[in-house]
């Protein structure tokens, strides 16, 4: 477990990382982290886009859907 202190940032609240965390999360400065909320009520920090998932699902719907279209329109 580490243990995180929220720290004041202008006018907003924060917290700073370990280094040990940013290798883990294998992210770097600058780079969108998401906090993810559970079913169970947790959060989950995460690098990779919830929503991302969800849009690839969608695309992957069209795509089949479409295939013939899409093949015909790729020559």
């Amino acid at each position: 477990m580490i243990e995180l202190k929220v720290r004041k940032f202008g006018n907003s609240l924060g917290v700073v990382l370990p280094k040990e965390v940013i290798n883990r999360l294998r992210t770097k400065d600058g780079e969108p982290l998401f906090l993810v909320e559970a079913p169970d009520g947790t959060y989950r920090l995460t690098p990779y886009d919830p929503s991302f998932e969800e849009k690839m699902a969608k695309a992957d719907d069209i795509i089949s859907r479409y295939r013939n279209t899409l093949h015909t329109l790729a020559k």
